[in-house]
């Protein structure tokens, strides 16, 4: 079966699927996206990305290309038009094509909309939760405003790809007092060893991420100890566990960071809980 994308009001072959030369994401990277799950034939969690959305385009002047309501009934089209059960859908909102020049152009253009899904395989990523990743430092280098959700992301990728060749799965940013901030694409927990979830404060330095806000609820609902603080890469070292957190991975534990092993070396107890009880948190949205 053929891929179909959603690009600005059409559904397209995957294959021949475009954007105008000119277009400001492709020009300026100027631009922003969010990815939900699919899980189980529903869209997970689709109010909070739609509003997470809205916020990155207002901090860019991006005008929204369409309500929440309809946009909704658009993903969930580009879902079951890829007959997508479990993976991912993607959006990007551009602010649309003009003549290439730094500045905004002087007439209202409209955004360009993408809108893409394609399945993932559940079974391998519990396979991989059952034995953890790897992860390895890197000095923070992005630019203050990681709370956007940009299409900027040529610092990640560089990161990443030092993180695969170093054989790990992700990196941890570290800004320049030590803490960790996040990772090239997931944010970063640890558990100390009295039992206490932390992770880095939301308000600068990371992305809110959706799948971080629904831990969140998790961890009030079950009464775990959590503090929201910075922690450094030797607190990491030294904790009894870490894991990541991603629409694209959920709870994915960390058993070592920079070559040294966490904890026991293996996935500890808390992250694996909190995975196999995330889906019982989110919103989920019917699609089929």
């Amino acid at each position: 079966m053929s891929r179909i994308a959603y690009v600005n009001g059409q559904y397209l072959p995957h294959s021949s699927a475009a954007v105008h030369v000119e277009d400001r994401g492709y020009q300026f990277a100027d631009g922003v996206y969010e990815v939900c799950e699919v899980w189980q034939g529903n869209l997970v969690d689709g109010p909070r990305h739609l509003a997470r959305l809205e916020r990155s385009c207002s901090e860019l002047r991006i005008p929204m290309p369409m309500e929440h309501k309809p946009l909704t009934l658009v993903l969930k089209e580009v879902i079951r038009r890829n007959k997508v059960r479990n993976g991912i859908v993607y959006m990007q909102v551009t602010r649309g094509v003009a003549r290439r020049d730094h500045f905004f152009p002087l007439t209202p253009i409209a955004p360009t909309l993408v809108i893409t899904a394609k399945p993932t395989n559940p079974a391998a990523s519990d396979k991989q939760a059952e034995t953890g990743i790897a992860v390895v430092s890197h000095p923070e280098n992005r630019w203050p405003r990681v709370d956007i959700k940009t299409v900027g992301l040529l610092p990640n990728v560089l990161a990443k790809q030092y993180a695969r060749e170093q054989g790990a799965k992700e990196v941890w940013y570290v800004d320049q007092d030590g803490f960790v901030t996040e990772g090239g694409s997931t944010n970063a927990w640890i558990v100390t060893k009295d039992g206490v979830l932390v992770t880095r404060p939301a308000e600068t330095g990371i992305l809110r991420g959706i799948t971080r806000s629904v831990v969140l609820d998790l961890v009030e609902r079950e009464g775990l100890q959590f503090e929201e603080r910075p922690f450094s890469l030797e607190e990491a070292k030294n904790a009894r566990e870490a894991f990541v957190t991603a629409a694209s991975t959920i709870c994915m534990p960390v058993v070592s960071l920079d070559g040294a092993s966490i904890g026991n070396g293996h996935p500890g107890s808390v992250a694996t809980e909190l995975r196999k009880q995330f889906h019982t948190a989110t919103h989920l949205d019917e699609i089929y």
